[in-house]
């Protein structure tokens, strides 16, 4: 086992990595920009190391000044969290070549996974089910013919990223070659890959992910599913496990599928596959995600399992224990809202001081975060403040918990989201399970509209 994991990341998910090192009995290395120098994660690890000004791509994407920091305080292992580095191939390449452990699957099936265009190709090797797509775009013309074959509507969308950028929908043939160019343009501006393909696309879509875990012994298992339909401009609000869609039968199904997959290309580590489905309940795979997940907590309250540990200990060559190989049976059911520092109503970023801070507790209720009364939420890095997440016996239960939870919710001195989050509890459609990720938009449009 690791002696010392150098966490590359800030906020509540560094939190989360740090707290299930001290239950492994691993020191810490808190890794922090000038701006995050009061920052929770920096207060509660063993060690603590700035790594630059707050700028993200002078700190937490400075891969030689994260190195450095490994270096300087024998860190024998890095954790990269969610976003920054946590899907950078070369990263886990520098870190191998510097004798730190990347906590992650190797560059090699970080690839294979990570490019969506080769993801698809993975899929359909395996037989998981594709929507029908197009290869990486070559011009404006290919992509018309390519719409042309496929039929309209169609979803452009960036092969190195997610997120939204890159992402455009078309529904008239004359729109698609404008609509190629931006979406490239975008696709290199985030991505620095300006590569896109085209997907038909699904007017009223779920959004449902499925959580696997594989070791270094040949042990593969699928942890179930995820519902995370209620976005808002491709970013997800609120996730909960089981999805209420899913029947026991495709669960089985898919999951044979994606062991096979996961199998035949030698991933290890956590990984999420990520499937849309359409109206007649047919699942359609997406993309993988080669990384911990913001949503893990709902898998870890249904499955009673430590997602992170199960990380770390694979990552350090231990064989993994599970109760069964069998699909997952799930323990009741778990939501989780991503409460974010933002305005209400517009939806921009809010930074700045938190006067007072109480979050909820009682049964079942989990809060992640990273925040405190006197912390200012700085403007630098992702609004995400807190991870609200409540598990009970049935989905009805979790429900009436989760709007308790909201009310108790007290965050002062900024504006946050939570008020979108009791309406999204009250709306009948979310109520009984028929959300798609058109909902939040729809949700949104008819407060606006009085």
């Amino acid at each position: 086992m690791f002696k010392k994991i150098l966490i590359a990341n800030r906020g509540e998910i560094a939190l989360r990595i740090m707290r299930a090192c001290r239950e492994l009995g691993i020191r810490t290395v808190a890794v922090h920009s000038e701006v995050d120098a009061r920052a929770l994660h920096v207060r509660f690890a063993d060690e603590a190391v700035c790594i630059g000004p707050a700028p993200a791509n002078r700190s937490y994407l400075h891969i030689p000044a994260i190195i450095s920091a490994a270096e300087i305080t024998g860190a024998d292992a890095i954790h990269p969290g969610y976003g920054f580095l946590s899907e950078n191939a070369e990263f886990a390449r520098i870190c191998a070549k510097c004798n730190v452990t990347f906590i992650g699957p190797s560059p090699e099936a970080m690839l294979a996974w990570g490019d969506k265009v080769r993801a698809r190709a993975n899929a359909a090797r395996f037989g998981l089910p594709l929507l029908h797509g197009s290869e990486v775009l070559s011009s404006p013309e290919h992509a018309r013919s390519e719409a042309e074959r496929i039929g309209l509507p169609i979803i452009l969308k960036a092969s190195g990223g997610g997120g939204g950028r890159g992402m455009r929908i078309v529904r008239s043939l004359d729109d698609v070659a404008s609509n190629f160019v931006q979406a490239s343009r975008e696709a290199e501006a985030g991505f620095k890959n300006p590569d896109v393909f085209l997907e038909r696309f699904i007017e009223r879509p779920k959004h449902i992910e499925f959580q696997i875990i594989a070791d270094h012994h040949g042990g593969i298992w699928t942890l179930g599913e995820r519902e995370c339909s209620l976005q808002r401009r491709h970013q997800k609000v609120m996730e909960e496990a089981p999805s209420p869609a899913m029947t026991a039968e495709q669960r089985q199904s898919i999951g044979e599928k994606i062991r096979t997959a996961i199998a035949e290309t030698k991933y290890t580590s956590l990984g999420t596959l990520e499937f849309i489905m359409d109206e007649k309940g047919d699942l359609y795979f997406l993309e993988m995600n080669t990384r911990v997940q913001v949503e893990h907590p709902v898998t870890e309250m249904v499955t009673g399992l430590d997602l992170v540990a199960m990380q770390i200990r694979a990552a350090a060559g231990e064989k993994l224990e599970m109760p069964d190989t069998r699909p997952w049976s799930f323990r009741g059911h778990a939501i989780e809202c991503r409460i974010n520092a933002e305005d209400p109503k517009t939806f921009a970023p809010w930074p700045g001081l938190v006067t007072e801070y109480f979050p909820p507790g009682g049964a079942g209720v989990r809060v992640d975060s990273g925040v405190y009364g006197g912390w200012r939420v700085p403007s630098d890095y992702d609004s995400l403040i807190a991870k609200l997440i409540v598990h009970a016996p049935t989905r009805a239960e979790a429900i009436v918990r989760m709007r308790r939870a909201l009310d108790e919710f007290i965050v002062g001195g900024i504006r946050t989201n939570i008020e979108l989050h009791k309406l999204l509890l009250r709306d009948q459609e979310v109520i009984d399970g028929q959300m798609s990720t058109r909902t939040v938009e729809r949700i949104i449009a008819q407060q606006k509209a009085g």
